[in-house]
């Protein structure tokens, strides 16, 4: 069954306010901060705390840090998060929305996205934001992000660059980019951040009403300031799809990138599929081909969230000089696996279990354990057996 979480933006959102409302919907909190913290950032922390907000009782987040205008390049926040030792899932959907960020800015500014240097967006309470909201989402087992219409304000706002109109550049870009849906209203406020849009519109599936779910928890997250006669809050509601099909609603739409090449190495193929992976794409993969006047050749496919199609097609024309790269929108259903260890002659194995209860330990743990103990490597990738301990981690995504 797919789990959804569908942020209900009636008065707007923010990064804080986003990562509240996962919390108040059950998120574990020490395991948002073990996953910051594996970003190698110092000076920061994560207090929640139970507040009101016009009636509504909400958690506001509390992430403090003292940098709060520092500057970073894009470039170099892609690098923290590349490098940390965090789940998958994880850092696949915090790369997506600092991606969003870099290029809705990059044009803003005129400058390519890889130059771009963030200003309120790349302190480290905004750092703390985004990958803080992508633990908390796996942290909750979430498959599926939707998003309601977004509330923007009126008006103008002060920011890094001065007084600019309400909503601001770069949350225009970033739902001119989803064609995402808003309603105004007349606060002068940013109700909506470039944090809180970029989360938004680099994850959810859907922008309309609530899909159908069975409702499992509701959550409210707080903004820091109180308005006069509006709840600043963002609700989530959590709970399970009620499509029994697997693959009969629509799916998750992605982009499908392909090139042909007949004049690069093996390890130039090699180190391509690895650069367009650490660069967020679901998977890559190469086929062998046959192409004109009968020369042998490959065809380099990528899959990838659509507001990285642009990044990924410079990867691959990049690193392997092609002439040209083909594209097309899929859907894919993505089916969830419960990440775990187990034990095998006293070392511990990762392993991945699918909700059919079929259990696959990790290659790399396998092959290293062969090695060590001198067992074929068939002999390892036999499943566990079901008496050994596991220790349960987040759901993650299949790549197809």
């Amino acid at each position: 069954m797919t789990r959804i979480a569908w942020f209900h933006c009636f008065n707007g959102i923010a990064g804080d306010m986003a990562l509240g409302a996962l919390v108040d919907a059950g998120a574990d909190v020490e395991f948002i901060r073990s996953t910051v913290k594996a970003m190698g950032i110092d000076d920061w922390a994560i207090e929640p705390q139970r507040t009101q907000r016009c009636g509504i009782t909400a958690i506001q987040a509390g992430v403090s840090a003292p940098d709060l205008h520092h500057h970073r390049r894009y470039g170099d926040i892609r690098t923290m998060i590349a490098e940390a030792s965090i789940d998958e899932r994880v850092r696949s959907r915090a790369q997506v929305v600092f991606r969003e960020l870099a290029e809705v800015e990059g044009a803003i500014h005129g400058v390519d996205a890889d130059d771009v240097e963030f200003h309120e967006v790349g302190s480290l309470d905004a750092i703390v934001d985004v990958v803080g909201t992508c633990a908390a989402l796996e942290s909750l087992g979430i498959d599926e992000v939707h998003c309601s219409a977004l509330a923007v304000g009126t008006g103008t706002f002060d920011a890094a660059h001065g007084v600019l109109p309400n909503p601001g550049p770069a949350v225009v870009g970033l739902l001119v980019r989803r064609s995402a849906p808003v309603r105004g209203v007349d606060v002068e406020m940013e109700l909506t951040t470039p944090t809180g849009a970029a989360l938004m519109t680099g994850l959810a599936s859907t922008f309309g009403p609530i899909p159908p779910m069975t409702v499992g928890h509701v959550g409210y997250g707080a903004g820091t300031r109180d308005l006069v006669g509006r709840p600043n809050v963002v609700q989530v509601v959590v709970g399970e799809s009620t499509v029994v099909s697997r693959v009969s609603s629509p799916g998750q739409p992605v982009r499908l990138l392909e090139t042909n090449v007949d004049d690069v190495t093996g390890e130039v193929l090699a180190h391509t599929v690895g650069a367009l992976m650490d660069a967020g794409a679901h998977d890559a993969w190469i086929t062998s081909i046959l192409m004109k006047k009968g020369r042998p050749a490959y065809t380099i496919h990528v899959l990838a969230e659509p507001t990285l199609a642009a990044s990924l097609s410079e990867i691959l024309i990049s690193e392997t000089g092609t002439l040209g790269v083909r594209g097309s929108t899929i859907e894919r259903w993505p089916q969830r696996r419960t990440n775990s260890t187990t034990t095998i002659d006293g070392y511990v194995v990762a392993t991945k279990t699918n909700d059919d209860g079929r259990t696959k330990i990790e290659h790399d743990h396998a092959a290293a354990v062969a090695v060590t103990t001198g067992r074929p490597l068939r002999s390892i990738h036999q499943p566990p057996d079901h008496d050994h301990d596991h220790d349960h981690e987040p759901a993650d995504h299949g790549n197809h």
